[in-house]
């Protein structure tokens, strides 16, 4: 039995981390029948299904990075991403790809070259909350807990496992208001952000505790010599000779959640998948019999019809 819809949820996905995430850890021997490979493509397709099928949600989106370290980030801190080797072309062919399928499926999907996939969740994510909806937000990366507020739901679906608001600190160490503070004062190295030499996720941790910002730890520098940290002078001291990097990782870190996006819950509503479409694109991207068979099960859960045989 298909657990029922949850009503007033808008599931947004993370989708680049998934799509990376079957590029490296399925074989590139999964190819279609000209020879492309198809393992970013395939292992995406198969988690949008499994999605869609044990969750059936009303309202559904996926942002994708496209500005792959560039866009504004890259104009405030040149270095930002600067230790990331260029996506291959077969990636971002499946890229587009993986896009056309979410289209297929009734599922709206996002990209920009000036907003990283992070934004545009956060922005979609401000959107529909001002319109009485709540969110869940489907990824791995612990940047995004800071979108999280009351009622909604940090989903990491590779783990299956789901936190609430009330559960980020405990998972990650700090409240979701404060994880751009933390990431300001560890620095973020995937993305080639520096932060406070000295200052890790611990300390960051202890400190944010006890002060609730950036502005308060630095309103308050002498204050922190006085804590029960070890080394806390020299903590005072190496936040003092970097104040400016820890703001301006906070710039690199924070999720902008003003994107110019257009619409609100209807551009974000789920679709009736295009059952001739899909059929076809598993046919050219040859996915055998599996998939196109749980997408046939999707369709008819969604009210479709059955997914005819491609031509």
């Amino acid at each position: 039995m298909i657990p029922a819809a949850l009503p007033g949820v808008v599931y947004l996905i993370d989708a680049s981390v998934y799509v990376f995430r079957a590029w490296y850890s399925l074989p590139d021997h999964v190819r279609d029948d000209d020879g492309n490979p198809t393992n970013a493509l395939y292992g995406f397709a198969r988690l949008l299904c499994e999605l869609l099928e044990r969750r059936r949600p009303d309202y559904a989106a996926a942002a994708f990075d496209e500005s792959l370290g560039g866009g504004f980030r890259a104009r405030l801190y040149p270095a930002y991403k600067a230790n990331r080797e260029p996506a291959p072309p077969e990636l971002k062919r499946q890229f587009q790809l993986c896009r056309e399928f979410c289209r297929h499926l009734g599922v709206a999907e996002f990209a920009s070259h000036e907003y990283e996939a992070d934004d545009l969740i956060g922005s979609l994510a401000a959107r529909v909350r001002r319109e009485g909806l709540r969110v869940t937000i489907v990824t791995r990366d612990k940047d995004l807990s800071q979108l999280i507020g009351p009622g909604d739901v940090y989903w990491d679906y590779g783990g299956d496992t789901e936190y609430r608001y009330e559960e980020i600190a405990a998972r990650f160490g700090v409240a979701p208001e404060r994880m751009a503070d933390y990431l300001a004062l560890t620095g973020d190295a995937v993305d080639n952000v520096p932060g406070v030499p000295g200052v890790g996720p611990k300390t960051a941790a202890a400190l944010l505790g006890v002060f609730a910002s950036l502005e308060e730890l630095y309103a308050d520098l002498e204050g922190v010599a006085q804590l029960p940290l070890r080394g806390a002078s020299g903590v005072r001291e190496r936040l003092r000779l970097h104040r400016d990097a820890a703001y301006r990782a906070r710039e690199l870190t924070r999720i902008c959640c003003e994107a110019p996006l257009a619409g609100g819950r209807e551009v974000v509503r789920r679709r009736s998948p295009d059952l001739a479409a899909l059929a076809a694109f598993c046919h050219q991207h040859g996915f055998g019999s599996s998939l196109p068979q749980q997408a046939q099960r999707i369709a008819l859960a969604l009210g479709g019809n059955e997914l005819r045989a491609a031509p």
